[in-house]
């Protein structure tokens, strides 16, 4: 095995959450080149990072391709990009991209001796491949797909390295001896997915009045958002939102006691750097993407499965024998999480919290 290329090109979330499989990959076969096909942003981000992946490939745009990030090279650059990988010859492809409907064809076009991946009851096959079934968590349907090949390992994240500058960074913007700090998340990508301002801010107050610090964090989506949360807390948190990169927002979460987080991007990559999270999640996404374990990480769950808006039953993904939920309305999910619960668990993981300076996994 001299060459293996991966598909998964989406989001932070998306890709950290394919990280242990590429960690078993890389320790299954620990002299081939790993190839990631992506977007920009991954190798932006993953260039000189440690970590399995040897090199980034940027994915051109690819019709129909589900999740694939904007700004990718014109679909007009595909058919060279396909060319020049079965020219390079990969031994081994994996499709860790989804159902396959679209995905399955692009990695049989790379022309590897071999390729594995998941497969939608309606999706071509490949030479092996594991049933794709919506609610299954990433992380064993990653490790199920590799596992295909020998490939094992833990489910845990491996730790996403800093490179230099990002600390320095760091810890200019969070001082390490004005803490312990509680970062809060309010963002994410879907509004079903977000827990309410007013609800941060009481979640800042109490945290602030038990004597740690609060610092906000996200995107520059996320400026207005904190804003709100700011002006609604007692005390105004410090606010990060907007004036960290990927990498400096990962240094800063490492410098964090414990992360509040809704279930996006950031609470993933907080689980990363080994910080303590608290995550706020439906019901139904908790399956996917929540973790396993309870000493680091606690998440809390919306039982809400009908749209607050029109009642109509949103859980039926992915089954043919129910009637599809047809809901276009992106009222909240989650926002029926108690903040005490929210201020329990983040008290509780503040206490187990090693002191500063020492290793936080």
């Amino acid at each position: 095995m001299r060459r293996i290329a991966v598909l998964r090109s989406n989001a932070i979330g998306d890709y950290l959450m394919a990280t242990p499989a590429l960690a078993a990959l890389r320790s299954a076969f620990p002299d081939a080149e790993l190839t990631l096909l992506a977007a920009g942003w991954h190798r932006a981000f993953l260039d000189g990072r440690p970590g399995p992946v040897d090199r980034v490939l940027v994915l051109p745009e690819v019709p129909g391709l589900a999740g694939q990030p904007g700004g990718a090279p014109p679909d007009a650059e595909l058919p060279g990009f396909l060319a020049a990988a079965r020219a390079y010859g990969y031994d081994l492809a994996v499709q860790l991209h989804g159902g396959g409907a679209r995905s399955n064809p692009l990695v049989t076009d790379l022309g590897a001796h071999y390729t594995i991946g998941l497969r939608a009851p309606d999706a071509p096959g490949l030479d092996a491949t594991v049933p794709y079934r919506y609610y299954q968590p990433e992380v064993a349907r990653y490790l199920e797909v590799v596992g295909l090949v020998g490939a094992t390992g833990p489910a845990e994240y491996p730790e996403l390295a800093s490179v230099p500058g990002e600390d320095d960074r760091a810890e200019r913007l969070l001082p390490a001896q004005d803490g312990p700090w509680v970062a809060l998340n309010p963002g994410a990508g879907d509004p079903r997915r977000r827990w309410s301002t007013a609800r941060f801010a009481a979640v800042a107050d109490a945290v602030m009045a038990s004597g740690a610090r609060v610092v906000v964090v996200g995107s520059d989506a996320d400026v207005r958002t904190a804003a709100e949360i700011t002006a609604r807390a007692r005390s105004a948190p410090l606010d990060l939102t907007g004036r960290t990169d990927l990498g400096t927002l990962a240094a800063v979460l490492r410098r964090c006691a414990v992360v509040v987080s809704n279930d996006s991007g950031p609470l993933h990559v907080a689980r990363a750097v080994g910080a303590r999270t608290v995550g706020l999640y439906w019901c139904g996404n908790a399956i996917n993407a929540a973790p396993e374990t309870r000493s680091r990480h606690r998440p809390l769950l919306s039982w809400r499965v009908h749209c607050v808006e029109c009642g109509v039953d949103c859980t039926p993904v992915g089954s043919p024998h129910r009637p599809g939920n047809g809901c276009s309305h992106r009222s909240s999910f989650v926002d029926e999480i108690p903040v005490a619960e929210v201020v329990d668990e983040v008290e509780d993981l503040l206490r187990a919290s090693p002191a500063a300076g020492t290793d936080p996994r």
